[in-house]
């Protein structure tokens, strides 16, 4: 049997564009914006990276991930949202998604917002500048050895 390697990417993004944001309520807007950076799929109905986003967006202090579960669970009780993905580990998955796109950070087991800065700069200085550049660099690396 032939082995097939696998090529595995150091980084990878998906971008979307949309319509403008007008007259979108809040947990309408962060779907969005997890929907155009790629970490939730359009039509998917398993959308709780949303509240996860949402509930570290409105919290004015570092949270647990126990406690993010709760708010989570409380939020979507209250949008009278299904309690799909609520389960601990799930949410700890979200938490790592968010985390590895620069979106938030871990300081002694609680989880903010990156360094408590806006959502946009932190886009503009970790995503923009940092991660699409650099993935940009790679393929133009590859580009520049084909001859």
């Amino acid at each position: 049997m032939k082995t097939i390697s696998k090529d595995t990417p150091l980084a990878e993004i998906t971008l979307r564009k949309y319509e403008q944001p007008n007259n979108l309520i809040q947990r309408e807007l962060i779907k969005k914006i997890c929907l155009g950076l790629g970490l939730l799929q359009p039509g998917d109905s398993r959308d709780v990276i949303v509240d996860v986003l949402l509930v570290l967006i409105n919290s004015k202090e570092a949270l647990s991930s126990e406690k993010i579960n709760d708010f989570v669970i409380e939020l979507r009780k209250k949008e009278n949202l299904p309690l799909k993905g609520i389960a601990g580990s799930n949410i700890r998955r979200q938490l790592k998604r968010l985390k590895d796109l620069f979106l938030i950070e871990n300081v002694k087991n609680e989880y903010r917002i990156s360094e408590n800065e806006p959502l946009i700069r932190i886009f503009e200085e970790k995503i923009e500048k940092f991660y699409i550049k650099s993935i940009l660099d790679r393929i133009k690396d590859y580009l520049k050895a084909v001859k």
